[in-house]
């Protein structure tokens, strides 16, 4: 039986903001694979295929070293699970093809706003007023985001919006698969059905990767393994809602690769959507913390 790992704050701080890097990273590269500078832009359904294809050949390989066993996995809830992520995965690397990255990065931290929408009918949680205000907040950063006018909305951003609610409605799958299996196993489980049902989505807009997109897509998969990786071990070191603020940090980062590779500064509109939305879920973040201690 091995030892849970040794409460370290500090430590779980460093590794959660190491993943943050790499979710940026994935974004960037997936941003990448639609740039005509390197060949035909991919669609997102291949990005997103390449993403589980790398994913699961680098988490495939750790579960082999590591002599992982698979035991009694719930294929319908994987299934679920991997759906929607690999729904929310494409939603978002189609919307980061449109809007610039920390746009899309801060729309999608409505992630565990949506969780928490739907917990309440599906797990029967309950949530008192202080949740629903920063619920109501983080999505009027949502709208300021939009850019709601003729002149300037942002029909990209509806991706983004829409890459949301999928990846919150995971978020209420992983809850539950996490209570009942191993993090390695639900790992690769879940990349597996989800490079199945991304390889069977491929095949009408398929079309050879130029060598450049081949390292691009490598990229995207790999970043996206390893930041799960770090997430996971940043969780098991510190508490929940102690650690999940620091995931902000992706928008820091995908803002600075907008900033030094596509040469797209944040405007003021952007800056004040981010932090309306990141405000809402910081509260949401310290408001469980206190449900939890309580």
């Amino acid at each position: 039986m091995s030892t849970p790992p040794e409460h370290n704050p500090r430590l779980a701080i460093a590794l959660m903001i190491t993943a943050t890097v790499f979710i940026a990273t994935s974004t960037l590269m997936a941003k990448l694979a639609s740039d005509p500078r390197f060949g035909t832009p991919l669609n997102p359904l291949q990005i997103s295929h390449g993403r589980f294809i790398f994913a699961f050949a680098l988490i495939s390989s750790a579960f082999i070293a590591l002599r992982g066993r698979i035991s009694k996995p719930n294929l319908k809830m994987h299934t679920l699970r991997s759906a929607l992520g690999w729904g929310g995965v494409t939603l978002m690397f189609t919307a980061v093809a449109y809007i610039p990255m920390a746009d899309a990065t801060a729309i999608s931290f409505l992630n565990p706003v949506f969780a928490m929408v739907l917990a309440v009918p599906l797990l029967g949680e309950k949530v008192g007023r202080i949740r629903w205000g920063a619920a109501a907040i983080a999505f009027i950063g949502a709208l300021i985001l939009l850019r709601p006018s003729p002149q300037s909305f942002e029909f990209g951003a509806l991706f983004a919006l829409a890459a949301a609610v999928f990846l919150g409605a995971e978020i209420i799958v992983i809850k539950r698969l996490s209570a009942l299996e191993g993090p390695l196993q639900i790992l690769l489980v879940n990349n597996a059905i989800g490079l199945t049902l991304s390889s069977l989505a491929v095949i009408a807009v398929w079309q050879p990767p130029t060598l450049a997109q081949w390292g691009i897509l490598a990229g995207v998969g790999f970043s996206m393994a390893i930041a799960q990786t770090f997430f996971i071990n940043a969780v098991k070191r510190a508490e929940a809602s102690f650690i999940a603020p620091f995931s902000f940090f992706t928008l820091v980062f995908a803002a600075g690769f907008d900033a030094a590779i596509f040469s797209k500064w944040p405007d003021a509109i952007t800056l004040l959507g981010a932090a309306i939305i990141l405000t809402g879920a910081g509260i949401l973040a310290w408001r469980q913390g206190q449900i939890k201690q309580g």
